[in-house]
């Protein structure tokens, strides 16, 4: 866990990702399995302890250490695992059962046990952390949790924390780990990429592979995920459509529908398995393929197309859904491109060959559950950028440009593929309330609730940003909150109406969820109008007219 902890401090406080890179490619050369893999879990989001939550950390921190002063520390501090790491006594009191033995008034003291010694215990390792809060139920979490936390130092314990917790924040996404793995042992990031997903922590094949000490990992019966291909944003009109085929950016979620070895699965972009909660797709999805496509969810106003966003939240984040959701909630693939399909890998080949097989594949599933994404018949770069600046229906997020000689390839490469998303929309709306960030955040106010006005003159909230300004336009804003506090309510503050802030954002759907009717798609703030008074800002009405 040393070795981890120390990973994790270096991470924090290197900014250059060749940095970050050479440290992890470091640690994965000189730690043993299954340590290394586990740590490496950790760092891309891939462990879960179901019972083991930040909750169960605040109640077993309030048995140790005063209430009010953890409230207040993780208040300044803005992270529970660095709190609880710097709060947890070194020579912890006894602990029984989830309850704490304290300075009660009327009872005898008590001799705190003298803390183990790490020589006669053992340091202890990623790998015993992993089995011991794996193994750990609801009832007994606490005091797992606890005798873990008593083994280490304040370092030991927030790497541990966060290993159990998730929230790693530590500037490593999962490409930048597979590029690690592949530096630190020769071998093909695109082979990393594969196998990754198919084999499940800590990754032992993966290791013995890259060690060269076993065979690259069989997956010829496995339902595994292929690296996706993705787009670089289109900054000017200069490509010539003449090499680039036209489809619509359509305004779901990007999937992966994967059939192998008599097993479909469902991922998503990052690699996550996320079959359960769509197990019609699943049962539809009966061809030896893989597709790549856009997961929407049909509406009811418009005739059974797309819906926006909005409705497909409803089915995202579960591992189950009700007979009702499925109803209510109808999902479909809309099809961009064939990977695979009869055995056949097909990503080698020019998206015009690869089109040809997608539009003769179709037909082949499901027409409840599975439709073709229509190629744009744009006479010119013109024509496509009027069709694209009127294109506000619910589902629609702008254009992709795909060369049609460029094979399937994974990540962003240059001139393949272009994504030219519509010009946001706007609003201006009035500052109501503010929260404390996270991480570096974590001392600015940099969480902002804003609303616009009713017929009635009320303000109400349409939208929550925390992107979209400068350094020095946030420590602007922290300081307009400080001075202009009116309630507080736990972590958020009330501020005085005065300040109008011009909010972008994708879309606007309605929303039975908010009082105002309505809810904002990616809303960032684009400027701080100190020039207009609050009385100004947009009403309700001008947004509704905007909902699509």
């Amino acid at each position: 866990m040393k070795r981890f902890a120390a990973l994790i401090d270096r991470l924090i406080y290197t900014r250059s990702r060749n940095s970050k890179l050479a440290l992890i490619v470091n640690y994965l050369r000189h730690t043993p399995d299954p340590d290394r893999g586990w740590a490496i879990a950790a760092l891309t989001e891939s462990l879960d302890f179901p019972a083991v939550k930040a909750g169960t950390v605040r109640t077993l921190l309030a048995t140790r250490v005063d209430e009010e002063l953890f409230r207040l520390s993780r208040h300044f501090v803005g992270d529970t695992a660095e709190t609880a790491a710097l709060l947890w006594p070194e020579k912890p009191l006894p602990f029984r059962g989830g309850v704490g033995v304290g300075h009660v008034e009327g009872a005898q003291p008590q001799q705190a046990p003298p803390r183990p010694s790490p020589k006669g215990e053992g340091e202890l390792t990623v790998s015993e952390a992993v089995d011991a809060l794996s193994s750990a139920t609801r009832s007994d979490a606490p005091a797992v949790v606890a005798s873990l936390l008593d083994r280490l130092d304040a370092d030991g314990r927030y790497a541990l924390l966060k290993l159990a917790l998730g929230g790693m924040r530590v500037g490593v996404s999962a490409r930048l780990a597979k590029q690690a793995f592949a530096q630190a042992f020769d071998v093909p990031v695109d082979d990393v990429e594969e196998l990754w997903h198919a084999i499940p922590p800590p990754y032992a094949p993966l290791f013995a592979w890259g060690e060269g000490r076993g065979e690259r990992p069989d997956l010829a019966d496995v339902a595994f995920f292929r690296p996706f291909m993705l787009a670089h944003p289109l900054e000017e009109d200069s490509v010539d459509l003449a090499d680039y085929a036209a489809e619509w950016k359509w305004d779901g979620i990007r999937v992966q529908i994967v059939r192998g070895g008599s097993e479909t699965r469902i991922y998503s972009r990052g690699g996550e398995e996320i079959s359960g909660a769509f197990p019609e797709l699943v049962a539809a999805f009966d061809q030896e393929a893989v597709i790549d496509g856009e997961l929407l969810v049909r509406g009811e106003v418009q005739g059974g197309e797309a819906a926006s966003f909005n409705a497909l939240q409803q089915r995202l984040g579960r591992k189950t859904v009700s007979k009702k959701m499925l109803a209510d909630y109808p999902a479909f693939v809309r099809v961009y491109d064939l990977l695979a399909v009869d055995g056949n890998d097909l990503r080698s080949l020019p998206w015009t060959e690869r089109r040809r097989q997608l539009e003769a594949f179709v037909p082949r599933l499901a027409a409840s559950h599975f439709d073709l994404s229509q190629v744009i018949d744009a006479s010119d770069f013109d024509d496509l950028a009027e069709r694209r600046a009127g294109a506000r229906d619910a589902a629609i997020e702008g254009v992709m440009l795909k060369r049609r000689d460029a094979p399937y390839v994974a990540g962003r490469r240059a001139g393949l593929w272009y994504k030219w998303k519509r010009d946001p929309l706007t609003a201006d709306c009035v500052m109501m309330y503010a929260q404390r960030g996270n991480g570096r955040r974590a001392s600015f106010y940099s969480d902002y609730t804003f609303g616009c006005w009713s017929d009635a003159g009320e303000l109400l909230p349409v939208g929550k940003a925390y992107s979209g300004f400068t350094d020095e336009e946030l420590k602007w804003l922290d300081k307009f909150v400080r001075d202009n506090t009116l309630n507080r309510f736990g972590p958020v503050r009330e501020v005085e109406k005065s300040l109008v802030l011009e909010v972008a954002f994708d879309s606007i759907h309605a929303s039975k969820r908010h009082k105002s009717g309505l809810a904002m798609r990616f809303p960032r703030i684009s400027r701080i109008r100190r020039d207009k008074p609050a009385e100004e800002a947009d009403r309700i009405a001008s947004l509704q007219a905007m909902v699509t």
